[in-house]
């Protein structure tokens, strides 16, 4: 089981996206040992779900 522990969505400061690309975001998942692993998702993936710091994460990932 995971938990997020960080959301980074600054990948977009000075760039724009392309036509029809949706914002993606970098969440930083952490274990029951603490191990952690970062993982690319949609933006939107989030809230549809839900989802934020301190959040399971039920996912693949």
């Amino acid at each position: 089981m995971y938990v997020i522990k960080h959301i980074f969505d600054g990948e977009y400061g000075c760039e724009e996206l392309r036509p029809g690309e949706k914002p993606k975001v970098v969440v930083t998942l952490v274990d029951e040992n603490g191990d952690e692993k970062c993982v690319r998702v949609l933006d939107e993936f989030l809230t549809e779900h839900g989802l934020d710091v301190g959040s399971v994460w039920e996912f693949e990932g």
